[in-house]
């Protein structure tokens, strides 16, 4: 039984983003009915900024060689830290509890969301190492594609995605865009709406795939031991 944790970023209520992870979201849970979900809103329900006691706690961790999620307690002596990891627990726990993770995530002024990167902050500590899938969907104005006059300035795909690995050793991270959504409001972009549309479908189709294919191997029995 696998479980979903699913977290949305973006600032509108109907945001390309949302849209996206909900498509994935809903059918994952229809895929894998047996499958667990936590959603958080980190727009509507933002965590706070890391203070000096959650470093406090974080340098604990590194100078003891604290890498087990589990352990990181151990670093809570004081009021202040105490303070802090009860922000930081609930957060870290639904992280460690999720075998597949998806992340509404567009892009804002080439990079993340604040509401993502505080949660970001929160839940990351040194040397740790987590086992899951990521899934992030995301929408950005333009088109930052390989190949594109604007890839060099995508910190939106490109930062996930270096985290994941750097923090988490996370290789497994699947990113689906929606490219040219400022055409839909922005005239000077009129004439990508048409690119627009195209991209659209395909991240929403992307998306339901994904996540069928995400519960399939779930699902799947696991192979003869050795």
């Amino acid at each position: 039984m696998a479980h979903l944790l699913h977290l949305d970023a973006s600032a509108r209520r109907a945001s390309h983003s949302r849209t996206l992870s909900r498509a994935f979201a809903d059918e994952w849970r229809a895929a894998h009915p047996t499958g667990t979900y936590t959603y958080r809103d980190l727009a509507a329900d933002p965590v706070p900024v890391i203070g000096e006691a959650w470093t406090e706690i974080c340098d604990y961790a590194l100078r003891h060689a604290i890498t087990e999620p589990g352990r990181l307690a151990e670093g809570v002596r004081t009021p202040a830290q105490r303070e802090a990891w009860a922000v930081v627990e609930p957060l870290l726990t639904e992280l460690v509890s999720a075998d597949v993770l998806l992340i509404g995530a567009p892009m804002y002024n080439f990079s993340i969301p604040a509401s993502l990167k505080l949660w970001i902050d929160q839940v990351t500590f040194p040397h740790a190492a987590l086992n899951l899938k990521v899934v992030v969907t995301g929408a950005r104005g333009g088109s930052y594609a390989p190949g594109t006059p604007r890839e060099p300035v995508d910190h939106q795909e490109r930062y996930l995605r270096d985290f994941f690995l750097g923090h988490f050793q996370v290789d497994d991270v699947t990113v689906i865009n929606t490219e040219f959504v400022n055409s839909t409001v922005d005239p000077t972009l009129e004439r990508w709406r048409e690119s627009y549309r195209r991209s659209y479908a395909d991240a929403r189709q992307a998306a339901v795939d994904v996540a069928r294919a995400v519960a399939a191997e779930a699902l799947a029995p696991a192979g003869p031991q050795a």
